[in-house]
């Protein structure tokens, strides 16, 4: 949850100047001020005194009302909370508004509105009666948006009016809040997958424990070492006490690969396949997370999401909340890149990778798929779920499980065929099927149970 900044708004400002206020005169207000001023007239020309005092009267009236709602000295303060400030796509988000009266008297009629962009539902309008000194109101409007991204609310405005309705002045609070709307996630089957070992639970492996650059295998002596480790072998060698290195549990890794390239998609829209690819990605990503995996996230030009290690890789199990987070608002805001090829993401792999691999690929030309073969090479474990563009363009719902039958024909086959050779786990991901079902497949595919029921496989 976010809070904005409080910001007083005074109306007696002079920064809008007399001529602000004049320009703020309401429909009704410049009638009455031509409606006197045309009497007045016809009063002088045809030299009727009382009909120049109703004259006087109706071009007076607004300019008085004016000069008083200029002159009215009060102040108020706003503030405006989310609830909450990152919400996925489809859902709502409430925001809160709270509007204190700071002055010494009470204010007269407000009208609060709040700037949002369209795509997140109509602006909100709020009539105030009337603050007491020193009181305070509180209202809330929800928002919803069925697109990812980044969306910005505020400033804050108040309309002043006066009793008759006759002029009205706009004041607005610099402070403003952003509404973070993340991909939808679904849920995904608990499999075990590449780097587990078992006995050390989810996403753990066992390593030795460093306690610095300089160490060997064994290591020296240090007071509190259990005499129990000592290795005689070693003590004999070098001529001082020797112990072996304890083995610890080291958090396993993986890599989610969301393939962003404009050609490699066609279509746009909450029902695309880039959007699916986008919103598959973060499901993946929160699953690891909550497997106690270490994950980053790594787009096609080769640009990660580093956490708390200099690796681009999340930190210790206590920062995945974080880690999350940081992610997801990257995946709220990414769009298509102009790159042609996958090689600048194999760099970073190649650089450093280790554990688990999990791809989202768009369509892929045989250059391409070359290179994703050298990926696998880079990882323990591969997964990948390809995308046929023209499939999710036609929208070809009928035809979504037969492609997910063995011998159904799809564009992309030769494609999967030749990943599968090098060694992916590939899965056709047709228009309209659930990650979480695509995702127990990769599991039976790579223990090579077919599709037998409960099954909870393993990839390697």
């Amino acid at each position: 949850m976010t809070a904005g900044v409080p910001g007083p708004v005074d109306n007696g400002d002079d920064k809008g100047g007399l001529r602000a206020a004049l320009s703020g005169l309401t429909t009704r207000g410049r009638s009455f001020l031509a409606a006197g001023v045309a009497a007045a007239v016809c009063a002088y020309v045809l030299g009727q005194g009382d009909l120049l005092r109703v004259g006087l009267l109706l071009a007076v009236l607004p300019l008085v009302c004016v000069i008083v709602l200029y002159r009215t000295r009060y102040r108020v303060a706003g503030s405006r909370r989310l609830s909450p400030s990152r919400v996925p796509a489809g859902e709502e988000a409430r925001v809160h508004l709270r509007m204190d009266n700071v002055s010494r008297m009470p204010t007269g009629l407000l009208m609060l509105q709040d700037r949002v962009p369209y795509v997140l539902g109509p602006r909100p309008r709020f009539v105030l009666d009337r603050v007491e000194a020193g009181g305070v109101r509180e209202v809330s409007y929800r928002v919803r948006s069925d697109l990812r991204g980044r969306y910005p609310l505020g400033p804050l405005q108040l309309r002043l009016s006066d009793p008759f309705g006759m002029c009205e002045l706009t004041r607005s609070f610099s402070a403003y809040d952003t509404l973070v709307v993340i991909p939808r996630t679904e849920p995904l089957p608990a499999l075990r997958l590449a780097g587990e070992a078992s006995g050390y639970g989810d996403g753990r492996q066992r390593s030795l424990a460093l306690a610095g650059e300089d160490d060997t295998i064994p290591r020296g002596y240090r007071h509190g070492d259990d005499l129990r480790r000592v290795h005689w072998r070693s003590t004999a060698r070098y001529g001082e006490l020797m112990v072996r290195r304890e083995e610890q549990p080291q958090r396993a890794r993986c890599t989610v690969l969301l393939d962003t390239r404009r050609i490699a998609y066609q279509g746009a829209g909450p029902g695309s396949a880039f959007e699916w690819a986008v919103s598959g990605a973060a499901s993946v990503m929160v699953h690891m997370l909550e497997r106690g995996f270490a994950v980053r996230l790594l787009m096609d030009d080769g640009s990660t999401v580093p956490g708390e290690s200099g690796d681009g890789f999340s930190g210790s199990a206590h920062d995945s909340a974080d880690s999350a987070g940081l992610m997801m608002d990257t995946l709220a805001v990414v769009d298509h890149s102009d790159g042609g090829g996958l090689s600048r993401a194999y760099d970073v792999l190649r650089g450093n990778n280790e554990g688990l691999l999990v791809a989202f690929f768009g369509d892929l030309d045989e250059e391409q798929i070359a290179v994703a073969a050298r990926m696998r090479q880079r990882s323990r474990g591969a997964v990948a779920f390809v995308l046929g563009s023209e499939d999710w363009a036609r929208g070809r719902e009928a035809g979504a499980s037969a492609s997910l039958s063995p011998g159904s024909s799809a564009p992309a086959a030769d494609g999967l065929r030749l990943l599968r050779e090098a060694g992916w786990t590939a899965v056709k991901a047709p228009p309209g099927t659930e990650l979480a079902r695509l995702w127990r497949q990769a599991g039976e595919e790579r223990s090579g149970v077919g599709s037998t029921t409960g099954f909870s496989g393993g990839w390697s």
